[in-house]
């Protein structure tokens, strides 16, 4: 995917977490006792089981269509796809489109599309990727100025989210409870010596232009590369410091869903990625999922930038774990939003 990234040496944060076993949806029913010998009973969350084949055939589908790289053909083809699976999937859909400048001064074209389920809760939850193929393949030894087909850098967060809001068409969340699926565009075409905000300009133009006035949510989780072989999502430097109680929250739900293994309790570096700017231009507290590495020089895996993000690469393990996860979340915050009214 990335962009500009600062990676730090990584250290245990936390003691080993209890990983829950047994169905999914089973997930929560206990039963805990108060110094009153009373014993409180938390409601059964039922939990939907992530589709990993729906997932995988969802990336595929975007690769077939090729680099969806900004002014491509496979940019409209794509966005366009997007917009009719969020149609089946969300209550409302919202499409933005626009040009943005980018950090070598051309105009670019950037569609962004935004799926709402139960638009008139008002708590709300983000969630948000972003859906271009990177224009060059910098990190590649050869065809360099060749789009890349970006199955996981792009493509894995957008099946992951279509079969989310999937899952949630079939089995129906509190009407309390939004959930918006933002899929930014023009997130990666930037450079290093352009600058930060030569990334994320669907987001940053999102961020600036909301799809509803004074739009808010509760909080926002962005994925980045979450579809490879081998992934791991170490704690993210930058969202531990914009929102460490969100960070720690979905970590434990990943716990729960029995994904601990993809979502170590490790300090992982920091990215600047889309996520900087939902803090810090629209103030969501918002945390980034991304395979990131201490063990490379760039801080990511090696098929980052490079031709080899292919399908190849995309692992139907990965994207259950991701997706499981936001589930969890999903859902266990489905149960205690309250009543609207109340």
């Amino acid at each position: 995917m990335k962009k500009h990234s600062i990676i730090y040496t990584s250290i245990f944060v936390y003691a080993l977490v209890t990983q829950s076993c047994g169905s999914r949806d089973q997930s929560n029913n206990t039963n805990t006792a108060d110094t009153s010998n009373k014993t409180v009973v938390t409601k059964k969350i039922t939990v939907p089981n992530f589709d990993a084949d729906s997932a995988y055939n969802f990336v595929a589908h975007q690769v077939s269509m090729g680099p969806r790289n900004p002014g491509s053909k496979a940019q409209k083809q794509c966005a366009d796809w997007m917009q009719q699976k969020l149609k089946s999937f969300c209550d409302t859909v919202y499409r933005q489109q626009t040009t943005v400048k980018a950090g070598d001064g051309k105009m670019l074209p950037c569609i962004n599309l935004i799926g709402s389920i139960n638009p008139k809760a008002t708590k709300r939850i983000l969630l948000l990727t972003h859906w271009d193929s990177r224009a060059w393949a910098d990190q590649d030894t050869k065809d360099k100025d060749k789009p890349i087909l970006a199955a996981d850098d792009a493509g894995s967060g957008v099946a992951v989210l279509l079969e989310l809001a999937r899952q949630i068409q079939t089995q129906k969340i509190s009407e309390n409870l939004g959930i918006d699926i933002l899929f930014t565009d023009v997130e990666d075409y930037g450079k290093t010596e352009w600058g930060d905000n030569s990334y994320c300009l669907g987001t940053q133009y999102w961020a600036n232009h909301p799809h509803i006035t004074g739009y808010h949510a509760d909080f926002g989780i962005l994925l980045d590369m979450v579809g490879a072989k081998s992934a791991s999502f170490p704690l993210e430097m930058s969202s531990a410091q914009y929102a460490p109680d969100i960070q720690q929250n979905v970590y434990h739900a990943a716990a729960r869903a029995g994904y601990s293994s993809y979502f170590p309790f490790i300090q992982g570096g920091g990215v600047t990625d889309d996520h900087k700017f939902v803090n810090e231009i629209i103030h969501i507290p918002t945390i980034d999922i991304i395979n990131i590495s201490n063990n490379t020089q760039t801080g990511f895996k090696p098929h980052w930038h490079t031709h080899q993000d292919n399908m190849d690469i995309i692992d139907k393990a990965t994207l259950e774990a991701v997706g499981q996860t936001l589930l969890q979340v999903v859902y266990e915050t489905a149960q205690s939003s309250p009543a609207i009214g109340s």
